[in-house]
């Protein structure tokens, strides 16, 4: 299985803000220079994290994202299946119409049952247990922060 850019940024959003020690705040900016992914995509991904209740933000100078205590619990699984927007996962039905083959298709329903064991497997793993220091240090030092902050 793959999973899609939106949802690969999202995951390393989270990741990033996991490994922030004691509730600290991190801007977009610096998110987004964590993953090496551009301002506007990590944007997009902390918005919709938001909506998810995923991070918490606070306005301001001194503001920023944190990750909730609900993105701290929440498996790799569970965001994954919120952050999925294909309905269809063989695009059986698509822009150019409806695959001639969807009746009585066993491969599309093979497909939702593989997507769905995918997540499944994903749920054993909290976001919250992802980062390592080891693997955060150089990340924090190439965006200005001290590894502990």
């Amino acid at each position: 299985m793959k999973i899609n850019a939106f949802a690969d940024v999202s995951l390393r959003a989270l990741l990033v803000l996991a490994a922030v020690p004691d509730g600290g705040l991190l801007t977009t900016q610096s998110i987004a220079d964590a993953v090496g992914t551009p301002y506007n995509h990590v944007s997009k991904a902390m918005a919709r994290l938001r909506a998810l209740g995923m991070i918490d933000v606070e306005r301001g100078r001194n503001g920023g994202s944190r990750l909730s205590n609900a993105g701290r619990t929440a498996t790799v699984g569970q965001v994954l299946r919120q952050l999925d927007t294909r309905l269809d996962p063989a695009d059986c039905i698509g822009s150019g119409g409806t695959c001639p083959l969807i009746t009585e298709c066993r491969l599309r329903a093979g497909l939702a049952r593989a997507r769905e064991a995918f997540y499944r497997e994903l749920d054993g793993i909290e976001i919250a247990s992802l980062p390592t220091a080891r693997q955060m240090a150089p990340v924090f030092e190439a965006i200005g922060l001290r590894p502990g902050l």
